[in-house]
């Protein structure tokens, strides 16, 4: 066994922002409704594990199945503090001779220091990733990466493998959003403009981060540090997806089993259909004036003909069944399940 190494480098293509928009969000967030939008992901974080020890040491940290977990695969997990409460979300991706996770930006630093605290005598190293990455959705996504002359194999979610274009080493990685077809483009930052370029050229319209918060609302997908913090469990996410009750012991494993063989948690995250003024994120959910929840995302999604207005929180289990009438900052609405189905016809 050897002293683990910790050497973070500084990413290369997080120093720019994505922009909000193009200009017009209505017409981005369409196109990854019914044809193919392409974005940019240099807010994704990209860190390697090495080392001998790898496996069975990040199976120990986090909530998914990472020692079962095959080659050219990937799972979503939580970070747990020992109290249960998530400290932070990934992807961790097994590339055969290492372990990539992929997270938000905002939460390197966090999770690396969790990691480094965690790495005592064994052999795993931990360094950031060179690589920048694309994303592209919709149901023409597939048709669009293929006019742009990638070859694009029928791969299951999180599943990835590596490709060639125009000589250039790609990395085509499913997504695994539940609602539109969506893939990832894993490259070196130098060859980032032209595949963007690319992609552009075959039928993607660029489109900005607001645009893709939208369909994050409308699929119903919890966002770390707004959805998600530090003081909720797993089980009050309802992100099923990102735990398996099987791999053996983590850190917060004690607290998610008692959960789930105990009973379970007081509250969940749901969705609400909004029938006045869209709530504020932080505003309590109210029955009869009571403070039964509270919002957390809301927004009003700009479809062909109407724009319903929605939103994410918690709500306590037993007021929380699809279709009850609640109130959130002086609007009244509708618990609703997730996804918000309509979006998506």
């Amino acid at each position: 066994m050897t002293a683990h190494q910790n050497s973070v480098e500084a990413a290369p293509s997080t120093t720019v922002k994505p922009p909000a928009d193009f200009g017009d969000v209505r017409s981005e967030f369409q196109a990854l409704l019914s044809a193919s939008g392409v974005y940019d992901l240099s807010s994704r974080a990209k860190i390697s594990l090495t080392g001998g020890d790898r496996v069975r040491w990040l199976n120990g940290m986090v909530t998914n199945n990472i020692r079962d977990l095959a080659p050219g695969h990937g799972v979503y997990a939580f970070l747990l503090n020992p109290q249960g409460h998530i400290l932070g979300d990934l992807y961790a991706y097994n590339r055969g001779e290492s372990l990539l996770f992929d997270t938000d930006e905002s939460q390197r630093e966090k999770i690396l220091a969790v990691f480094d605290k965690y790495i005592i005598m064994d052999d795993v190293e931990v360094a950031s990733e060179k690589l920048a990455a694309i994303g592209i959705a919709g149901p023409k996504s597939r048709d669009t990466l293929q006019a742009a002359g990638f070859a694009v194999p029928d791969l299951t979610p999180l599943q990835f493998v590596p490709a060639t274009w125009q000589q250039t080493a790609v990395t085509l990685v499913r997504g695994d959003n539940p609602c539109v077809e969506a893939s990832e483009l894993w490259l070196a930052p130098s060859d980032l403009e032209r595949v963007y370029e690319a992609v552009v050229k075959a039928g993607a319209r660029p489109v900005g981060t607001q645009a893709l918060d939208l369909l994050r609302i409308a699929a119903g997908i919890p966002h770390y540090g707004t959805d998600i913090r530090e003081r909720d469990l797993p089980q009050e996410t309802e992100q099923e997806r990102a735990l398996n009750f099987s791999k053996g012991c983590y850190v917060g494993q004690e607290i998610v089993e008692r959960i789930r063989s105990r009973g379970q948690v007081r509250r969940k995250f749901t969705g609400f259909e909004v029938k006045g003024p869209l709530p504020a994120a932080g505003s309590k959910i109210q029955v009869e004036g009571k403070d039964v929840g509270e919002i957390t995302s809301a927004a009003s999604l700009p479809l062909t003909g109407a724009e319903p207005r929605v939103a994410l929180g918690y709500i306590r289990r037993e007021v929380g069944t699809p279709g009850k009438q609640v109130e959130a900052d002086g609007s009244a609405a509708i618990v609703s399940n997730l996804p918000f189905a309509e979006v998506f016809k």
